[in-house]
């Protein structure tokens, strides 16, 4: 009986330092990512586009699709709603060569003056980020001449975004729209 009391402490003994052994407890905590590779490093984009926004006109890029009941007797037209698709052009002429397109939505969200509260994604078409795109929301105070709008997120060349877009105002005309110069610092894996 002593004897198989001590085989059967033995084989507890043995089974646990094998275990433990196979777990890596004795060379520190388990690996349990295994052979997966390190983190990719942070990279730094500089982005330089032009944004042409045209609500009216025979090639119009925003439409509202909602307005508050005081929209019109506002002098900021506050309440309005707009959807939006925008080129993005290389220069700031409307033939520039485009490399991309600026979507989503804006609503004019100041009483007192002319603010957009900006959430859209600039979705690249052509070059290293073709198929990319950063993702802007923020206040984008429209009276001023320069405008800085957080970059909070992105996709393809740009996934895990995170950055800022200054914008300046370029020139505006029935025709053409508004045309916004951009330049725009991402941080990306």
């Amino acid at each position: 009986m002593e004897l198989a009391r001590i085989n059967l402490a033995l084989a507890i003994l043995l089974f646990s330092k094998a275990v433990i052994l196979h777990a890596g407890g004795d060379s520190g905590p388990v690996d349990w990512a295994g052979d997966l590779d390190p983190p990719p490093k942070e990279k730094l984009t500089y982005l330089h586009f032009y944004f042409h926004d045209v609500p009216s006109g025979h090639h119009e890029t925003a439409f509202k699709i909602a307005e508050a009941t005081i929209t019109n007797k506002s002098d900021t037209l506050f309440g309005l709603l707009v959807a939006a698709d925008d080129p993005l052009t290389v220069g700031p002429e409307p033939t520039s060569r485009m490399i991309g397109r600026a979507q989503g939505i804006y609503a004019l969200a100041s009483r007192e003056e002319t603010t957009l509260l900006l959430a859209m994604y600039y979705y690249f078409t052509e070059g290293k980020y073709n198929g990319s795109s950063i993702s802007i929301f923020g206040r984008n105070a429209v009276a001023h001449k320069h405008r800085e709008m957080p970059v909070v997120g992105g996709t393809g060349v740009f996934r895990l975004a995170r950055g800022y877009a200054l914008s300046t105002h370029y020139s505006s005309d029935v025709e053409n729209g508004d045309i916004i110069e951009f330049n725009v610092t991402v941080f990306h894996y």
